[in-house]
């Protein structure tokens, strides 16, 4: 991660046991999805009309090929496979690869130079924002993408083969402007082997999980950690605890950046609900000044037992984190007349794609996205990555899950359509990074649950309507 904001970086996930989940897990507040191919070289708009049934884009297998992998939670080893797929598919292409954390600093000067690469997993603090590039008219638009051939089956559009909710954080005024590749859940993580040890039992209320915590702090644990320099970690479980208080039309309308939303008594009940941590002083000391990496480090050695994120924590903790950790998922404990069921969870697609609009091989970026969108692909990614894509049934039944993606692939199922997936992170990144503000002041008591919903509130009304 990086800098004030980090939504995206490697949002998203999870795999096998969780694929027949992923697939049921549809319909919820989660929209359909997207998938593709290319254009011919040189920047511009893709179309499907410049090449042939096989080659939709018109990819010349001579021209060369510039990837850039933001290098987070997920490695970008993946990339590689996925390039090793696409010179078997057009031989004369020389592939240059870039590995990088800080994408914002390699590439807006080539983007300002007109000179970007062909595909860019865009993620990370220092992801470019996606609202610019589109506004700047720097993107290629990817329905063509979506209406291209599914390579395994071309009778399918690739469009029709995606998880719901994979468009959803890429969608612009209608239009799609990336790909989210990871299919991603949200919420509280923990050792079930020290739960167990302990006699912990996992809380589903938030009444049970607030007397657990003090029960964690009795026993000398820290009940609570997160990545305070990224506050929007914390927003994972205080954004969820309003919205599964306030149901369905009230997350409508705090993701479009309602002002009014804030006016709803879910939200004071959630924040207050959430500033319970710091007033009973349950956070685990320092982790309001510590990095992602510094507050997971924290959790994996036992000095906290609860923290929140995605379910790429896995995988990027993996070097970390001790053998038998056994690490496990919990959606956001219920809060007492919750509009959303019990077993509702954040869930949907991130680590976004983009295919530049200046690219020199435009039709290859476009090609590399349906490559990528493949079982052979997914199943690599699954692999490497330890977490699912957002192909549907991406991922065969002998891939082997890690404890704590077989725990987020179980909550998934459970949750079917019990789903939502909050986009402001990515198209209003100027309230996201108001709102983060506003939850770093509440972590530290700098304000209370009053003057976080007025702040909230006036973020939200700075937001010109779409």
């Amino acid at each position: 991660m990086g800098s004030a904001i980090e939504y995206n970086r490697r949002d998203i996930f999870k795999r096998a046991a969780a694929i027949t989940v992923l697939a049921a897990g549809g319909g919820s507040l989660l929209a359909a999805c997207a998938g593709g191919t290319g254009s011919s070289s040189g920047g511009g708009s893709a179309s499907p009309g410049g090449g042939s049934a096989g080659n939709p884009f018109g990819v010349k297998a001579s021209d060369p090929l510039d990837v850039v992998i933001f290098k987070g939670g997920y490695g970008d080893d993946y990339a590689k496979d996925f390039e090793a797929i696409y010179v078997k598919d057009y031989p004369g292409a020389k592939i240059s690869h870039l590995g990088t954390t800080d994408i914002a600093g390699k590439l807006q000067p080539r983007f300002n130079a007109g000179s970007p690469p062909d595909i860019v997993d865009n993620s990370g603090a220092s992801q470019l924002k996606l609202d610019v590039l589109a506004k700047n008219n720097q993107l290629t638009e990817l329905t063509p993408l979506l209406d291209a051939p599914y390579l395994d089956d071309p009778t399918k559009k690739v469009r029709d083969v995606l998880l719901p909710g994979t468009l959803d954080a890429g969608t612009i005024d209608g239009k799609v402007w990336s790909l989210n590749y990871v299919y991603t859940v949200f919420g509280l993580w923990y050792s079930n082997k020290l739960f167990q040890e302990k006699g912990w039992t996992p809380p589903k209320t938030w009444d049970d999980f607030m007397t657990l915590c003090a029960t964690i702090k009795a026993a000398g644990i820290a009940p609570f950690a997160h990545q305070g320099k990224y506050p929007y970690y914390a927003n994972y479980t205080l954004m969820d605890l309003i919205a599964k208080q306030g149901g369905p039309d009230l997350f409508k309308r705090l993701d479009a950046c309602d002002p009014t939303a804030y006016d709803d008594p879910a939200v004071k009940a959630g924040v207050t609900a959430f500033y319970e941590i710091m007033d009973k002083d349950y956070l685990l000391p320092g982790t309001n000044g510590m990095t992602h990496t510094e507050s997971q480090t924290a959790w994996c050695q036992g000095k906290a037992a609860f923290i929140p994120c995605g379910s790429w924590l896995e995988n990027e903790m993996i070097k970390i984190t001790p053998a038998d950790f056994d690490m496990a998922f919990l959606p956001v404990p219920s809060l007492a007349g919750d509009k959303m069921p019990p077993n509702t969870l954040r869930a949907g697609a991130g680590e976004p794609f983009i295919v530049p609009k200046q690219a020199k091989n435009n039709a290859g970026g476009l090609e590399f996205l349906r490559i990528m969108l493949t079982k052979e692909a997914s199943g690599k990614f699954a692999a490497a990555a330890n977490s699912l894509t957002v192909l549907k049934d991406g991922v065969g039944a002998d891939v082997v899950l890690k404890p704590g993606t077989k725990s987020s692939s179980t909550a998934l199922t459970a949750a079917g359509t019990n789903t939502f997936y909050y986009t402001y992170p990515d198209v209003q990144t100027e309230f996201d990074t108001a709102l983060q503000a506003a939850t770093a002041d509440l972590c530290a008591k700098r304000i209370g649950p009053d003057q976080w919903i007025a702040a909230a509130k006036a973020a939200a009304s700075k937001v010109k309507p779409a």
